[in-house]
């Protein structure tokens, strides 16, 4: 059985928002701060948000 890999998106901000997405198969919401990474990983989906190339940390 193949093991998945957590789902990477890239954004332009280093505050992200994070539901799960599926509406209601999601998660409660919550919001993500990346501090000095420029990444940050949701602790209930394992999505990790990137900071794109480029963009500045706010």
């Amino acid at each position: 059985m193949p093991v998945e890999v957590p789902e990477v998106i890239e954004v332009e901000t280093t505050r992200v928002a994070c539901d799960g997405g599926g509406g209601a198969l999601g998660h409660p919401k919550v919001y993500l701060e990346m501090g000095d990474e420029d990444f940050v990983e949701c602790p209930y989906c394992d999505r990790r948000f990137v900071l794109k190339a480029g963009a500045e940390a706010h």
